[in-house]
């Protein structure tokens, strides 16, 4: 089931809403948790069914390790140490991810290699399989440290569950949702919620269903569909998945947030401005937070820690080695694995900036940090190396450029430096439309505040009820068509 689809906003959503506070009032605590969980097995069942025995397979045998390992600072009778415990729990969750999610990745690598003929599995990736997994793993590694303890499956169930961020997060750590299911006044309707969440959950449909939807029609149009592309092409097949991809996820992510905070849960930040960063730093802290954070507390922190003497250069040999994995972590290709090195080598040249006190203009600092992301954005959405290249080449090749007929008169002398143009095309990818929509998303992203800003300070007044109004008319108007979310892929 889809946040953007009739049945969630209007069946789905209410029925879960009304019903799990009913109980509540009632006193049927309990019951209250179980309708949550059947609510969020169902919400995940929707997509497909067949894959409701791995996820719970997945819970039971992480319910049980973590257990294990709370009991074992009670109970000295253990055949296993805690590190043996965390170990196996380890191994079970990555061995899960690898088998369902890289395992014809490693096959097809190695058919090439070794010159093998090894039959593929062509096994369909299970659905929110990378972020629950994560955020088991942050479970196990914060039980094994003594951070979090956990005995009661139920509530267990509901916080890697719990639907509005099931399938694409944000990464959630128990010590932060937990303690509010817990509390008893998150066990009654709060209106004020009710306003925030709904009108944060309608900007996020916004983002996903007008913006995103849009500008994916001209990113599958330059990537998918067209076989050259020349150089204004290119940067608007470019500009317009990078686009995609930011309103798709922190639309999202929106109405994950939104969503939850109707059942007064109030999930992490995961996008704060990050096409407004000035640097890979800052980019990272911006970008996807939840994500960054899982990197650095359970990846980068412990590579650190392995060295016996830890040096600038070794802290940036790591940061590679985790941005790589990072890279990788996003699906089964190597243009995922030549994204994370690239992030990883822009977050290392940031740091020699930052060593030297290289200080650059915000405004140049800007418009390199941006230009970076989107050309790696480039290998982020291509299917393979060619298609890449395809983009890319065209991005930066004055071979092929189309113009109007008005503008060639004016910019004839740059024949001069073998510069030729081509008549205008009627049906050219960048046309008068996407050059209005691109001002649109510029402009969103760096003169307006973004939607958590927004939800720090709603208040429930004339602007706010317009903005709301305007957006979920639109959207609702736009919600005809069939639109998966990018990162259910990952």
């Amino acid at each position: 089931m889809l946040f953007n689809s009739y049945e969630f906003f209007f069946i789905f959503l209410p029925i879960s809403f009304f019903l799990y506070f009913y109980l509540n009032t009632k006193k049927c605590t309990t019951a209250a948790k179980v309708w949550l969980v059947f609510t969020s097995l169902f919400f995940y069942s929707w997509w497909n069914i067949i894959y409701l025995p791995l996820i719970l397979m997945s819970i039971i045998v992480n319910y049980i390790v973590t257990y294990a390992m709370i009991d074992h600072d009670v109970s000295k009778k253990h055949y296993l140490s805690k590190k043996s415990l965390l170990q196996f729990g380890l191994l079970f969750n990555i061995g899960l991810l690898v088998y369902f999610k890289y395992m014809d990745f490693f096959i097809t690598n190695t058919n090439s290699l070794f010159n093998t003929n090894i039959e593929l599995l062509h096994l369909a990736l299970p659905l929110a399989i990378s972020f629950f997994t994560l955020q088991q793993i942050a479970f196990l590694i914060d039980s094994h440290e003594g951070l979090v303890k956990e005995k009661n499956l139920l509530n267990y169930i509901i916080f890697v569950t719990f639907f509005p961020q099931l399938i694409a997060g944000p990464i959630v750590h128990h010590k932060e949702m937990m303690p509010q299911f817990a509390n008893i006044r998150n066990k009654v309707k709060n209106y004020k919620n009710v306003a925030i969440g709904l009108f944060i959950f309608n900007i996020g449909l916004f983002k996903k269903v007008v913006i995103a939807d849009t500008f994916s029609v001209w990113a599958t149009a330059g990537f998918d569909t067209a076989l050259t592309l020349n150089l204004i092409e290119a940067w608007a097949t470019s500009l317009s998945y990078t686009f995609q991809l930011y309103f798709d996820f922190s639309g999202y992510t929106d109405m994950a947030i939104g969503a939850a905070l109707l059942f007064n849960i109030k999930l992490p930040i995961n996008f704060n401005s990050p096409y407004k960063a000035t640097g890979m730093i800052d980019f990272w802290q911006r970008w996807h937070i939840t994500l960054s954070s899982f990197i650095t507390t359970y990846i980068y922190t412990p590579l650190l820690r392995s060295f016996d003497n830890l040096t600038f250069h070794k802290a940036m040999f790591a940061t590679v080695i985790t941005f790589l994995i990072a890279g990788l972590w996003h699906g089964a290709s190597w243009m995922f694995v030549i994204f994370g090195g690239l992030h990883g080598l822009g977050l290392i040249t940031n740091h020699y900036w930052k060593k030297r006190r290289i200080k650059l203009n915000k405004v140049l600092a800007w418009f390199i940090t941006f230009n970076f992301v989107n050309v790696t954005f480039v290998f982020f959405r291509a299917k393979d190396w060619d298609e890449a290249v395809k983009v890319l080449h065209n991005m930066f090749s004055w071979d092929d450029i189309v113009l109007p007929i008005q503008l060639e008169g004016k910019l004839a002398f740059l024949s001069n430096y073998g510069v030729e143009f081509n008549k205008f095309s009627p049906n050219l990818l960048a046309g008068k439309d996407l050059i209005i929509w691109l001002i649109l998303a510029f402009t969103i992203i760096l003169l307006f505040k973004n939607s958590m800003e927004r939800l720090k300070f709603f208040k429930p007044n004339i602007i706010n009820s317009s903005i709301f109004i305007t957006a979920f008319t639109t959207s609702f108007y736009k919600l005809s068509g069939y639109s998966e979310f990018l990162y259910f892929r990952f």
